[in-house]
């Protein structure tokens, strides 16, 4: 014995099966009267926003009021914000090729004049010292374009 919906007719135009029109009807009954198990109301109780807003508790008007400042102004658009957090972070490239060429430089200076030696390494730690607190700020504005709205 088949349960009703699964008897289907052949339909001559169409070379699929077809539910009958009787199960069709009481398909869409179902549907018209918002028939589900009352564990499914439950969780559709919950998930709702309109039907959740009709009885909102104290802890959650206490949530709300305490969070008010934190809430996003608009659409966040994530993409353009790492996108400008990439280009920022191309300057640490740039930080990085400094201390290269600067320590090159270095080693150029000490090969033609090697009695310099202290003062030439002197310069080169400054200038890394430099170069290191550009790359610091770099990262610091990269960061604050990522998590910026």
């Amino acid at each position: 014995l088949k349960p009703f919906w699964l008897k289907l007719r052949r339909s001559p135009k169409l070379a699929i099966d077809t539910p009958s029109h009787s199960t069709m009807a009481i398909f869409q009954a179902i549907r018209a009267a918002r028939i589900v198990p009352a564990s499914a109301s439950a969780f559709r109780l919950l998930s709702t926003p309109s039907l959740a807003a009709a009885a909102p508790t104290q802890g959650v008007t206490q949530r709300k009021t305490a969070l008010a400042g934190l809430e996003p102004l608009g659409k966040r658009n994530a993409g353009v914000s790492v996108l400008g957090c990439a280009i920022a972070m191309v300057a640490v490239g740039g930080c990085a090729q400094g201390i290269g060429q600067l320590f090159a430089a270095l080693v150029v200076g000490m090969a033609r004049n090697p009695s310099m030696k202290e003062d030439l390494f002197t310069y080169t730690l400054i200038g890394m010292g430099f170069l290191e607190f550009l790359a610091i700020v770099v990262i610091l504005i990269a960061g604050l374009l990522l998590y910026s709205e």
